[in-house]
């Protein structure tokens, strides 16, 4: 049996979501779509699991004015130490948000994707808004539109958001159960009014699943937002993934909740706890019965840049894009030039793998006895690739490998290990967090590792490995996966998971 295997076909990386059985999608999971529209997925890195390893994306904080209230979200204007939405350093006006996106346009060439996102919501500021997306389908016609929204104010902008270069559209649901809806939202604004509690959260549904019925009725990409809150809306999450499939939307979100007191929400204030990493995954899971999943989400901020996983806004602040002077159709020939490289890699990446998946398909009929799927940490500055030091990663890339396939799980932030000098030292207390943050890994993928931090990972059962740099991370995590079953040590569970699962 071959294996079908994250981003090593075209048509399964436009899918961006996991099925029960994998991710990436299928060709099955897409044809209900037109061609066209998968396209635009191809290169859209918060829509393709597989195309965020490959395309950057940039938001621009111009919708400073909101119309709810959520318990999760403080909005702050000036903040440069925080990385969650709602969260921004400047707040633009359309013109210097154009001239932004251009300036990063022209200097990071595989940004794709253009989003407002905040800090408020886009649609509550339409004028802000639309100015922003009127010039840019003028200015910049190679860069996808998309907008962010809570969704009450859609069903009137609808219309508008159609008559531009728009074809992704984010709405933020994390229910539809006004029951549930008055424990996350204290209040909404409404036709002038503020309206309060279950009757407040009854129209924003409303207003929700009117908005998301009349974007897929017109070919709009829809990815749905949700944000786990345990004890709140964790039970219901599998019913709204149900309900949101049933009206058209193409990709489900669930993420977790980010309550941290310091950050000044109800929710933090008031000790609400987010998901563990198990949880997420198990209804992340659960929902994949009915939906494409989105596992690769980073929770940007309103005016993040760059890679998903990485945020260059500091080096565009106005006042250095103000001295940049840009030459945009030059800017955009040497986009296209750097956008066929691109792909051409991703072609040749497809066309080396294969071996590996054989291979291990054939172990399979080989081993006497099922072997367990092992999770394994990857260390990644992107391109689909092992090709980042264990001491300078701020995040692992999560994969599951099993006799069927390799799926990508999820991502776990980091502390910073090596922050420079001649030594990584005095990082221990780091090092033990981050052992933490990778509990149920068995192993660790990364291009160099150093002495001390190869010795505590052993010693936590992770086993780090060092010898597949450069390697296409699927290739390398099947590999990997393939020397366990090889030596034996899939038919049972390692101390330190089996003491986890309470074997």
């Amino acid at each position: 049996m071959e294996l079908t295997v994250i981003g090593q076909d075209s048509e399964n990386a436009a899918g961006g979501g996991c099925s029960s059985s994998g991710c990436g999608g299928s060709s099955d999971q897409l044809d209900h779509l037109p061609e066209h529209i998968r396209e635009k997925v191809h290169n859209h890195p918060c829509y393709s699991e597989e195309a965020h390893h490959h395309y950057a994306r940039m938001h621009v904080a111009v919708a400073p004015a909101c119309n709810i209230q959520c318990h999760y979200c403080n909005r702050k204007y000036d903040c440069a130490n925080e990385s969650r939405p709602g969260v921004v350093s400047e707040l633009l006006t359309p013109d210097q948000a154009v001239k932004k996106v251009m300036a990063v346009a022209a200097n990071i060439p595989q940004m794709t994707v253009l989003g407002i996102a905040g800090p408020g919501d886009p649609l509550a500021n339409p004028e802000r808004t639309f100015d922003t997306f009127r010039q840019l389908t003028d200015k910049a016609p190679d860069i996808k539109l998309c907008v962010s929204t809570n969704g009450l104010a859609l069903p009137d902008q609808v219309d508008e958001l159609c008559q531009h270069n728009i074809d992704h559209v984010t709405i933020t649901i994390n229910c539809v159960d006004p029951e549930i809806g008055a424990k996350i939202y204290p209040w909404i604004y409404w036709n002038n009014r503020r309206i309060k509690g279950r009757k407040g959260a009854k129209i924003l549904i409303e207003q929700q699943q009117k908005g998301l019925e009349m974007l897929t009725e017109r070919g709009i990409l829809v990815k749905v937002n949700s944000v786990m809150i345990p004890g709140v809306n964790d039970q219901h999450l599998e019913e709204v993934s149900k309900i949101v499939k049933a009206k058209g939307a193409f990709l489900h979100n669930v993420m977790p909740l980010i309550a941290e007191a310091e950050h000044g929400t109800f929710y933090g204030v008031m000790g609400q706890r987010g998901p563990t990493h198990d949880e997420l995954q198990a209804l992340q899971d659960k929902c994949a019965g009915d939906m494409n999943m989105m596992r690769h989400c980073r929770q940007c901020r309103a005016d993040a840049v760059g890679m998903l996983g990485e945020d260059r806004g500091d080096e565009f602040t106005m006042d250095k894009v103000e001295t940049m002077e840009i030459d945009y159709q030059e800017a955009m020939q040497r986009r296209a030039d750097y956008h066929s490289t691109i792909e051409a890699n991703r072609e040749a990446q497809k066309k080396q793998t294969g071996e590996v998946f054989v291979s291990l398909s054939s172990l399979k009929s080989s081993m006497k006895k099922e072997t367990r799927p092992v999770l394994m940490a990857v260390a990644t500055t992107g391109g689909g690739v092992i090709n980042q030091h264990f001491g300078h990663a701020n995040e692992f890339l999560i994969y599951e490998a099993s006799m069927t396939d390799v799926r990508f799980i999820g991502h776990r932030k980091v502390d910073l290990y090596c922050t420079g000098g001649d030594t990584c030292g005095d990082a221990e207390t780091t090092l033990e967090k981050i052992i933490r943050t990778l509990e149920g890994c068995e192993a660790v993928l990364c291009s160099k590792i150093g002495y001390e931090p190869w010795e505590m990972l052993e010693e936590a059962g992770i086993e780090p490995i060092g010898d597949h740099a450069m390697e296409p991370i699927e290739d390398a995590v099947a590999a990997v996966y393939a020397e366990m079953a090889k030596d034996g040590r899939l038919e049972h569970k390692p101390d330190n998971i089996a003491a986890k699962a309470g074997a």
